[in-house]
């Protein structure tokens, strides 16, 4: 007598081969929340980096106007600002620029440098970033970097 192997299911067996809809929806919430979490944190990194390199870019147009003032023996008035440093704003002849090699002078998160001269409480000039919001004051990434 041949011995038959049986390859019968259960009828459950059907059941658990696949996720519930409900197993599905909780590993998706979690996927959502770890994403979240890491998003917020690379974003705050990603905004404290560009701070820093604001600062950073900042402390090269200080050289940049420290140099122009050695050469014209004054900083850049407000009327003629940072564009003094890319090129000769009228007829300087002691001007032997460019003394900062971009086209562009902006921050990191594409706006214009502030630049005053003189510069507030006796200071030779002021040089500011509104962080990253654009505006006057705040706090955190949108704080504002003054340099003088």
């Amino acid at each position: 007598m041949k011995q038959t192997l049986s390859l019968r299911r259960s009828p459950f067996a059907a059941r658990e081969r696949g996720f519930t809809l409900m197993e599905l929806l909780a590993v998706i919430v979690i996927i959502g929340v770890l994403a979240a979490t890491i998003g917020a944190r690379f974003l705050g990194q990603s905004e404290g980096a560009k701070a820093n390199a604001a600062k950073a870019e900042m402390g090269q147009i200080v050289q940049a106007l420290d140099l122009f003032k050695l050469e014209i023996g004054r900083y850049p008035n407000t009327q003629e600002g940072l564009n003094a440093l890319i090129k000769n704003p009228g007829n300087l002849p002691n001007w032997n620029g460019p003394y900062f090699r971009k086209d562009n002078i902006k921050d990191p998160w594409n706006n214009d440098y502030l630049y005053q001269s003189p510069g507030p409480n006796n200071t030779p000039f002021e040089l500011k970033s509104l962080g990253a919001d654009g505006r006057e004051g705040g706090e955190g990434a949108n704080a504002d970097i003054v340099r003088t």
